[in-house]
């Protein structure tokens, strides 16, 4: 099971387009809403109807966390003790985490990059940079071991790809790119 954090603020292409490119793929895939509330603003005033709620999380089941970015998502993660202390948990857990834009900056303040290869926003690299990651500039998305990042919203599908390769391989991710863009 794959779940993805929703919270408000978030960037609305850095949750649609990797969510339908999982569900695509046959991942079982499910937003979680920080709140109670399951209907989430995103930054750019879309709304977006969450699956469940972050209480409802079945961590025994999940396999990947994902964290969207988005300057007002992001804070509203780092602002909520039960969302930082998932992270933490997934991260000790040994479960996949992936985060995309801004949202690697999470990682830097949990102290849990370990010196692991990532990309995120620019905006947010001298952050990422100092909290242990390794920039890797050129790419739109990386994966080291069980973290996948990726850059910025105008990188939302090579991210959601990199997460179908890691989840299913790379013959199913490339089969994906080449339905949608043919």
């Amino acid at each position: 099971m794959v779940y993805m954090l929703l919270a408000e603020g978030f960037e609305e292409i850095e949750v649609v387009a990797p969510l339908d490119l999982l569900r695509r793929a046959g991942i079982d895939a499910s937003t979680a809403a920080l709140t109670n509330d399951l209907l989430i603003q995103g930054g750019h005033g879309i709304t977006v109807k969450a699956d469940i709620t972050l209480g409802q999380i079945d961590f025994e089941a999940m396999e990947m966390l994902i964290l969207p970015g988005g300057g007002g998502g992001v804070d509203s993660i780092a602002n909520s003790k039960a969302a930082m202390d998932l992270i933490l948990r997934a991260y000790q857990a040994d479960k996949t985490i992936a985060a995309n834009c801004a949202a690697p900056s999470l990682l830097a303040k949990l102290d849990i990059l370990d010196g692991r290869r990532v990309i995120c926003h620019p905006t947010v690299a001298d952050e990422v940079s100092a909290g242990g990651g390794k920039i890797q500039h050129e790419l739109p998305a990386v994966c080291d071991n069980n973290l996948i990042t990726g850059k910025s919203a105008g990188y939302a599908i090579e991210f959601g790809l990199e997460m179908v390769a890691f989840l299913r391989n790379s013959e199913a991710a490339e089969k994906l790119r080449r339905a949608i863009c043919p």
